[in-house]
């Protein structure tokens, strides 16, 4: 016998145990053990008591951060995976959700899933040497940038309102002017008059809450996302934030409307000592982030700051010669001190070597180009398990190098 038994009817396909087939190493065992010691209650405070019984979150939980770590963000994709894929059956317990089920969760009402559940450190855990680098990146919503001037909206609308009507009273004229069976045929248009004022009376609305905002500009398919300044010109989009330690671990993120990011550098810090309890003892960010409150403000948090304005940035890159202007204030000229020396120099370029391959690997292995959801609230959970789908993946492949 040259072969192997062949039989792909038998009754029995699955091995007795999952870890026989996959191995111990595997990424789905050490997502099932990490959320096992979380607490995951706050994922249960969006239910209610009535109605039919809802799928554990901790199932949820696993088989979504496993998802996105295989760069699965389709529910009805998960649908399909769930019931083929032995490492998501196991995380699943051999349940096989619906698409429903799987579309409905994380998103609101579950006030936990707009963080990450394992944001990548605890008590001085995932700092390396107590370094961080941020970083803040544009991604697309779910939504189309064609549809963005309200203005124009409004004027279509009226316009095909307009028409609607026109040929409502020019049909009606051929039915009272001679029989319909002596004339050629004539059609009511398919699109009522009470759509087109439903329409135009929401994109009016939507007029207001421009007005409101003082923008030019705002998605009719998603209002909360906003155009956004990159290299290549104006998106309509939310502003991706991250901050990294210097063993390459996401240990804060952020989604927000920001067109600036100078307003995001403090924030972004407190989130990074909120989810690892300590404060860094050094933050390297680009030009973008920079802004003398900041400057002033990381000084007095005892952080030593590496974010350079965008002159000495030009400076650095030898693009221009150095300013006679010191700086806008004392710790601004610290500022320009330390970046200037060689130690300063080789500390910043470290920045890109931290946080540009974590944005590197999230955009193209992982496909997070543009989010698939539309909302601030959405994008903000699809965003926190991109980022905690890394974090487990990188954990994981550490610990099997051990």
């Amino acid at each position: 016998m040259k072969f192997l038994p062949y039989e792909p009817d038998q009754a029995w396909l699955l091995p007795p145990s999952v870890k026989d087939v996959l191995g111990e190493a595997h990424l789905c065992f050490f997502v099932h053990r990490v959320m096992e010691r979380l607490d995951l209650q706050r994922f249960e405070e969006g239910y209610g008591e009535e109605g039919r019984r809802a799928y554990a979150p901790a199932l949820m939980v696993k088989v979504w951060l496993y998802a996105y770590a295989l760069q699965v963000t389709s529910s009805r994709r998960l649908e399909q995976r769930v019931r083929e894929d032995l490492a998501l059956r196991y995380l699943a317990g051999g349940a096989t959700p619906r698409l429903l089920d799987l579309e409905r969760f994380p998103h609101p009402p579950c006030p936990g899933a707009q963080r990450s559940v394992c944001p990548g450190g605890g008590s001085g855990a995932g700092f390396g040497d107590g370094a961080t680098g941020a970083c803040g990146h544009r991604l697309h919503p779910g939504a189309s940038q064609r549809f963005a001037s309200p203005y124009r909206a409004a004027e279509e609308l009226r316009q095909r309102l307009a028409k609607t009507r026109r040929e409502i009273r020019r049909w009606q004229q051929q039915c009272d002017a001679a029989d319909p069976n002596e004339e050629p045929g004539t059609k009511v248009p398919e699109t009522s008059p009470a759509k087109l004022e439903r329409q135009l009376q929401e994109t009016q609305q939507k007029l207001a809450q421009l007005e409101e905002l003082g923008a030019r500009q705002i998605s009719l398919t998603d209002p909360e996302s906003r155009f956004l300044h990159e290299a290549g010109g104006f998106v309509l989009g939310y502003t991706a934030e991250l901050a990294v330690s210097d063993d390459h671990l996401i240990v804060a993120q952020r989604i927000t409307q920001a067109t600036s990011d100078s307003d995001s550098l403090l924030p972004m810090i407190d989130r990074l000592t909120e989810n690892c309890r300590e404060s860094p003892a050094e933050v390297s960010a680009d030009s973008g982030y920079f802004s003398v409150p900041n400057v002033v403000a990381l000084e007095a948090r005892a952080i030593k700051g590496f974010v350079p304005d965008a002159h000495l940035t030009a400076e650095l890159r030898h693009r221009r010669k150095p300013l006679k202007c010191a700086g806008d204030s004392p710790e601004h000229v610290r500022m320009r001190e330390r970046l200037r020396s060689s130690p300063g120099q080789a500390r910043y370029r470290r920045r890109g070597a931290l946080v540009e391959p974590v944005l590197g690997v999230l955009k193209e292995q992982r496909g997070l180009r543009r989010f698939r959801l539309r909302g601030l609230k959405k994008v903000a959970v699809e965003w926190a398990l991109a980022c905690t789908a890394f974090n487990l993946a990188r954990m994981s492949h550490r610990v099997a190098r051990r």
